[in-house]
Parts: structure tokens; C-alpha cells; sequence
């Protein structure tokens, strides 16, 4: 992992253990002239050589609605959702098909997984989401996501898959999001029609002139070199650096995996963890509370332990799975908040009682803890 004291850079990308990495529209359907097979088959042997290293990568592809595009014989990309719909239905079956058959090369196997705004914005489905996709990842499967356009509506759409990318890097907590595109990198002016453009190696996420010298989008995808810096910026509250750099480099991805210094790297303000306290710390609503014997107290404090039922004496509020509840000692001072594990109706029935009989309790269980460590911020 990077260094949890300091701000990481590109020594994050040697010691990465977690990565996402988007893959564009106009990348994956070569300009669209169809599913570019040769050149996802590449992008999966790299793949592969991060995960022989070690390193768990989690895909985000665009293309579904690209390719359908090609197939249904369309050359501009439609602008009412029912088209949109169609197309990616059409198109996400060849997607799938495609990276299934090179990731059986390597004997690593895929799932599909499709996502919605409201997957990650309902706190109850952003903690199932996240479960399921921690799940996988730990089975050495590689998730390959990408937006539920079939049935998504503009109301609830994340506008581009970078947005997608940088959500499922807070997500999972990933050391980094890279961004494959069709150009080399951010560059301080349009290269295509300044030719004095010169790329901008590395800078800050937050930096705000980096908006002000980003592209439009092209004809196949929805996002732009503005949605890369975006997505940057959301990358950065879990901490991670991004990587924007060319797709069609030869073995960009292992090669950014050895530290060279390929495309634009964006960092992140804080470290991963100090990123991550900050967000939950002031990033949700609370929704009830839960008071603490003087031993959890002491374990939360001293050690940034999960909080487990059996040091939990009473509870408030009508809280579900996924709120942000307050942790409260016996004399009402604040000691913590997160997002628990359980509703409020299930807490009730763990009151004190060790977490070994929590699935006996319940008929179920979703974890051995209240609230875990990563979803908790002493205060």
C-alpha cells in the first residue's frame, strides 16, 4: 500500500494493490469501427501481468452503447434515452463476450456488473454494492462495470463512465483510478489545434486551472478531458491518484505499474486514510445513535478498532443498514460516527451480545461487526 503519512505520487502506482481502470468508448470500438478485439486482448494480458503481481484490478469499460451504435448501423450517437437504451442492450452482450473469452486465456474469470446513480447514492445499496464487489475481488474474479444504460434515465445517470470510475475507486478504497483515453494525457491547451500544447505531467486533482484547459467530448462517448479532471477530483476524497494516459501506449498499464512516468497524474490533497476519515466525517446526515460501554470507548480510541455489538448499551433512532449513526459514551459526549451494518430493528436484538451469535440472533449476518473500521471516524 502507499504510504498512509504521505500525500502519494507516482510511487502509488508501484505499490498499488488496488486499482480501477476505465477504458473509453472510442478506445474500445476503434473509432467506431466495432469491438476493437486485438486491442481489448491487449489490454487483458496486462491485466493478467497486474494480477500475477499481485495487484487487483476492478474494470469499468465503455463500449456497451458504441458498439450497439455499429451494430444497429447508427453513426451518431442518439440523444433521447430510449435510443440510448437500445443501443446498450445491443451492445453489451459482444462487450461481455469479448473480455470473458481473453480473460479465459489467462484462466481469470469475469463478472459483469452493472450499476445505477442510485446504487451508489442509497446508502443501503452502496454498502451491498460494495460488499458484492469486495467479495469478488477477494475470489481473484475480475468485476468488469460499467452503467445500466438499458434502464438507467437521465435523472439518475452518472453522465460518463470516468464519474463511474472515480465512485467505484471510493467504493473499494483504491490506491488508484487510471483513465484510458485516445490521447496522450491533459495538455495545457487542445493539441489538435495548438500545436505548443505540452502535457501536463502531474498536478494536483483540486487544482482549478486544470478545468479551465480541459476538452469537450467526442462523438462516441459522453465524457470529455472536463469529466477526466472531474473524475480526479472525486478519486482524490478516498485518497487515490489518477492516471489519464493513452490506451493505445504498448503495455501502458504495466508499464505505469512500474513507475514510469506515462500521461497525466493527478493527486489527491491528503493520504488514503486521512481522505477517507474526512469524507465520512462530514459527508452524511446522522440518522440515530448508539451508546458505548467505557471498554468499546477505550477500544475505539486507543486503537481505531470496528465496533462490535457487544460494546453497544442502547441505541436511538430509526436508522436502516447504510445510515451514518453517532457513537455517544455513557455520559452523551461524541466519540465516533459511521455507517452501520445492521438497521436499527436488527441493532436492538445485538445489545451486548458477542458477535459469534449474531447470524443464531438474526437468521443472517452481514458482518461480524456494527460498524466497520473503514466506515468509522473517531471524533
Amino acid at each position: 500500500m502507499a504510504s498512509k503519512e504521505q500525500v502519494p505520487g507516482r510511487e502509488a502506482l508501484k505499490s498499488m494493490r488496488r486499482v480501477v481502470v476505465k477504458i473509453g468508448s472510442a478506445l474500445l470500438t476503434n473509432d467506431g469501427r466495432d469491438l476493437d478485439d486485438a486491442a481489448i486482448g491487449g489490454w487483458v494480458d496486462q491485466i493478467a501481468v497486474l494480477h500475477q503481481r499481485g495487484i487487483e484490478v476492478i474494470l469499468v469499460s465503455s463500449g456497451a452503447v458504441a458498439a450497439g451504435m455499429v451494430r444497429l448501423g447508427w453513426r451518431v450517437r442518439p440523444s433521447t434515452v430510449h435510443e440510448l437504451q437500445a443501443a446498450a442492450a445491443v451492445g453489451q452482450n459482444g462487450l461481455t463476450e469479448c473480455y470473458e473469452s481473453h480473460f479465459e486465456r489467462h484462466g481469470l474469470i469475469t463478472a459483469q456488473v452493472l450499476l445505477t446513480h442510485d446504487d451508489l447514492s442509497n446508502r443501503k445499496r452502496y454498502l451491498n454494492a460494495r460488499s458484492a464487489l469486495r467479495t469478488l475481488v477477494g475470489l481473484h474474479v475480475v468485476p468488469v462495470i460499467n452503467e445500466n444504460d438499458t434502464v438507467v434515465t437521465d435523472e439518475i445517470r452518472f453522465g460518463d463512465n470516468d464519474t463511474l470510475g472515480a465512485l467505484v475507486a471510493n467504493l473499494l478504497e483504491a490506491d488508484a483510478l487510471v483513465i484510458l483515453t485516445d490521447q496522450e494525457g491533459l495538455f495545457d491547451a487542445d493539441p489538435r489545434h495548438n500545436s505548443r500544447a505540452q502535457m501536463i505531467s502531474e498536478g494536483r486533482a483540486s487544482d482549478p486551472q486544470l478545468a479551465a484547459v480541459a476538452g469537450g467530448g467526442g462523438a462516441l462517448g459522453r465524457g470529455g478531458m472536463s469529466t477526466k479532471v472531474r473524475a480526479a477530483r472525486l478519486a482524490a476524497r478516498s485518497g487515490a491518484v489518477t492516471v489519464i494516459a493513452s490506451g493505445r501506449q504498448p503495455s501502458v498499464l504495466t508499464r505505469l505499474a512500474s513507475g514510469e512516468a506515462l500521461g497525466t497524474l493527478l493527486t489527491p490533497d491528503q493520504a488514503p486514510i486521512a481522505a477517507r476519515k474526512r469524507w465520512l466525517a462530514g459527508q452524511l446526515q446522522v440518522r440515530g445513535s448508539v451508546t458505548l460501554d467505557a471498554g468499546a470507548v477505550n477500544v475505539l480510541r486507543s486503537s481505531g478498532s470496528s465496533l462490535l455489538p457487544v460494546g453497544v448499551k442502547a441505541l436511538s433512532g430509526d436508522f436502516v443498514r447504510g445510515d451514518m449513526v453517532l457513537c455517544l459514551d455513557e455520559g452523551g459526549q461524541r466519540v465516533a460516527k459511521g455507517l452501520v451494518n445492521y438497521g436499527a430493528v436488527d441493532a436492538r436484538k445485538l445489545l451486548g451480545q458477542p458477535s459469534r451469535r449474531i447470524e443464531t440472533i438474526l437468521g443472517y449476518i452481514e458482518g461480524p461487526e456494527l460498524i466497520h473500521r473503514d466506515n468509522l471516524v473517531v471524533l
